[in-house]
């Protein structure tokens, strides 16, 4: 019934299309897409018109050929209304899809158009459908009589082998329907690998009939926790599993579309689903509940129990069963040790493989290296190979396991230069369930962080610390979404799209073929798809994209605003909402005095989201400021400027409105061009402790006539940071006595070792800083 359902709802959007298709206008491909092709070169020929009746030819007998003709049907009529036959054989006039072992990447396809019709080969069916995909997104999604599609040459392939998206299933559980629409996303942007994240403390998600308690229990939690960890629960029971055939039916499904399914059961941590259903697997016996709040249980596997070990591997033989990738993902990641070092049973099995701590890993860390072993020997013993999260590298690998490198990228690289294959998915570039807009406030919730499609964009997977040679073990990118805060299927759209196509772009095509504004433009016709199939996507790109730079030549903060589609952009510096009637923006606004810049753009569908930025001037502000030590390179942003902006940040950190010193101290000179009076300094710290950021140790004031000399005014030293101090934005003001001067040195110590209670103990931290208010 629901897939009864899901395809006369295809079946209805086509209808509406067929309905108008007939009145409008011929429509023009466009093959400027996502990805971009490889080669595309033009041809001089008349073009080729796609309309109603033309025929799709597969080669005779050729199943796989035939089931691509059928998606490239089904995509064409709900894109534009226009309805092609399938036919088996050859003929003139239509579009042919064949194989060709000329093509020489196993998913690389040629696409050739000419006045006498559409060819699409490649050396296997999966590279005629990434043929297909470029096709239908070259016609568009628009109502249509016929789409002239202009004569060319395409040769494409990919750059990488490996092209992932993860779904995290554990904290919130989709439907079968939502996956498969979850699959056809990725197929649009011709990701191949769809990694199953099925195992969590908040829920256990997939059968396994040797051990029915997993769904019976482990697959309900009596209630979810009200935001972030807020200590309020909402009461509501909630829980749901997937059974074997169903999983099988969504291996079948993605197979279809040459996307291989990876499941996840991740251990030995994050596994109070599975305690909750058999206690006798845990260090404590228990009693354990499937966890209603977010975060890292210190419950986890006993991993000196030899019930465990057994577990592990009948769970695994399971999902052997059920899925037939290459790879089964074990996890490995976010696994305390807490209760393994008072554990008997685990102590005893350190004993007995003689495991020992070193500068390097502790003793527990190593006996998780054991469990991990264990898991690997098994699959491989299977025919098949082990993927984990970059902890598994801790205590050593076989040399057929696969590293995913999510802790930034140096357990990627780590693992590269050990001769070990590397996903690379870091949580810098990748982690979808990050905010992807400054103005979180008018955003659904999010976990934290800070990844706006520029950022996605951006990432280049090879990392210039490997040599040639090394960098042949980086066979993928992947990008992760956990869905702690993502509890339906609209939002978990609305969290990739259209992130994912600026991920696909770094998977798929080689890296001098990107250029981010010309992606925007390509970008904003995908976006027409979207709303062809009625998925929820994130509009920011429309928005009005924003420079904000302070110019310490003029003393202002310059203004400067734009669109993708260079739509009108209108503007007030009062906080007044932004109409039609409005100042139009026409060239760069120059801000000196204190203002609330509000901005929109208005295109005839309607206004985008309204920016909105204060700006605070002080003695300080757009002034030229020099730092004598670094700034931490992966949250520089905007550089020193940043501190004499006039606006400040919120408690993201990672919005470009703070900077970052980590191993050295903040030390800034703003020079105020003249001598002047001041008596007072406020600096602004963003702390949040899980992340190692602190506040500061120490604050000094110094002042000088020549830029030489300076001389002390005010100092103010902090207590450390105790574990009960919130994580809240630290307003630091020291006022002295008057005093004239041109040259101001603000200096800020930060925690050079993190204390005894933290997990990062005997670290430094970060120091998070933003605006420097002097009056």
């Amino acid at each position: 019934m629901r897939t009864f359902m899901k395809l006369s709802w295809v079946g209805a959007v086509a209808g509406l299309m067929m309905a108008s298709c007939a009145s409008q206008p011929a429509a023009v491909a466009d093959y400027d897409l996502v990805p971009l092709p490889l080669q595309t070169a033009a041809v001089q020929q008349a073009p080729f018109v796609l309309k109603s009746g033309i025929p799709v030819y597969y080669p005779a007998g050729n199943e796989e050929l035939q089931r691509n003709a059928g998606f490239l049907a089904g995509y064409l009529k709900a894109q534009t209304g226009i309805e092609v036959a399938v036919k088996e054989g050859e003929g003139q006039g239509g579009i042919t899809l064949a194989m060709d072992d000329g093509v020489q990447a196993p998913e690389g396809y040629r696409l050739t158009v000419g006045a006498d019709g559409v060819r699409i080969v490649g050396a296997t069916p999966a590279g005629v459908f990434y043929g297909i995909q470029t096709l239908r997104k070259a016609v568009g999604a628009q109502a249509a009589a016929s789409v002239e599609l202009p004569a060319v040459d395409i040769t494409d392939q990919p750059r990488f082998g490996y092209r992932g998206m993860m779904l995290d299933v554990g904290r919130h559980f989709y439907s079968m329907d939502e996956l498969k629409t979850y699959i056809d996303m990725l197929a649009l942007h011709n990701v191949n690998r769809f990694h199953w994240h099925l195992s969590e403390d908040q829920g256990w998600r997939i059968e396994i009939k040797k051990y029915p308690k997993l769904t019976e229990v482990g697959s309900k939690r009596s209630e979810t926790v009200i935001g972030h960890n807020s200590g309020k629960y909402d009461g509501k029971p909630y829980g749901g599993f997937y059974t074997q055939e169903q999983a099988r039916e969504i291996v079948a499904y993605a197979a279809e579309r040459y996307i291989t399914v990876i499941p996840e059961i991740d251990l030995p941590g994050h596994m109070l689903g599975a305690l909750a259903a058999y206690p006798e697997l845990g260090c404590t016996g228990g009693p354990y509940e499937v966890w209603r709040q977010w975060g890292v249980s210190e419950d986890v596997l006993c991993a000196g129990n030899d019930q465990t070990i057994a577990f592990i591997k009948d769970v695994l033989a399971e999902i052997i069963d059920i899925f037939p990738s290459e790879y089964i993902h074990v996890g490995g990641d976010e696994c305390p040790k807490v209760r393994w070092t008072t554990c008997p049973k685990c102590q005893a099995r350190i004993k007995a493989l003689g495991l020992k701590s070193d500068s390097k890993h502790t003793k527990e860390e190593r006996l998780q290296s054991y469990v991990i072993h264990e898991a690997e020997e098994f699959l491989n013993s299977k025919g098949r190979k082990m993927i984990g999260w970059d902890e598994t590298l801790e205590g050593g690998l076989a040399p057929n396991a696969t590293v995913m490198s999510w802790r930034g990228e140096g357990g990627g690289i780590e693992a590269a230069r050990q001769r070990h294959d590397v996903v690379m998915t870091p949580n810098t570039y990748v982690y979808f369930d990050y905010y992807q807009a400054q103005d979180k406030e008018n955003e659904p919730i999010a976990i934290g962080g800070y990844l706006p499609m520029e950022k996605v964009y951006s990432y280049e997977p090879m990392p210039k610390a490997l040599t040639p040679e090394e960098q042949k073990y980086i066979i993928g990118v992947q990008a992760n979404l956990w869905t702690e805060y993502i509890p339906t299927f609209a939002q978990v759209q609305y969290m990739v799209l259209p992130r994912m196509a600026a991920l696909c772009e770094s998977q798929w095509c080689a890296p001098d073929k990107k250029d981010y504004p010309a992606f925007l433009q390509r970008c904003s016709r995908l976006v027409d798809i979207y709303k062809a199939y009625g998925w929820n996507y994130a509009k920011h790109i429309f928005d009005v994209q924003l420079q904000l730079t302070p110019n310490s030549e003029t003393g202002t903060l310059d203004v400067i605003a734009g669109t993708i589609d260079n739509a009108p952009v209108y503007y007030t510096l009062d906080g007044s909402e932004p109409t039609a009637a409005a100042t139009r923006y026409t060239e760069v606004v120059k801000i000196d005095k204190p203002a609330i810049l509000r901005t929109v753009a208005i295109r005839p569908e309607g206004a985008t989201r309204v920016t909105t930025d204060t700006i605070r001037f002080s003695k300080s502000s757009m002034k030229p400021i020099t730092m004598l030590q670094p700034v931490n390179k992966q949250y520089e942003f905007g550089g020193a400027p940043t501190l004499v902006d006039g606006m400040t940040g919120n408690h993201n950190y990672k919005t470009g409105r703070w900077i970052a010193f980590y191993r050295n101290d903040m030390e800034a000179v703003i020079d105020l061009k003249e001598a002047t009076e001041i008596s007072s300094m406020t600096l602004n710290t963003c702390v949040e402790k899980g992340d190692w950021v602190f506040d500061a140790r120490s604050i000094m004031v110094e002042v000088s006539d020549d830029n030489q000399t300076f001389r002390q005014v005010a100092r103010e030293d902090y207590p450390a940071m105790k574990e009960t101090d919130p994580n809240k934005i630290y307003t630091h003001t020291l006022t002295f006595a008057p005093v004239s001067a041109r040259y101001v040195k603000v200096t800020a110590i930060p925690e050079h070792s993190l204390p005894a209670w933290h997990g990062g103990k005997g670290h430094p931290s970060f120091l998070f800083v933003d605006e420097i208010t002097l009056e």
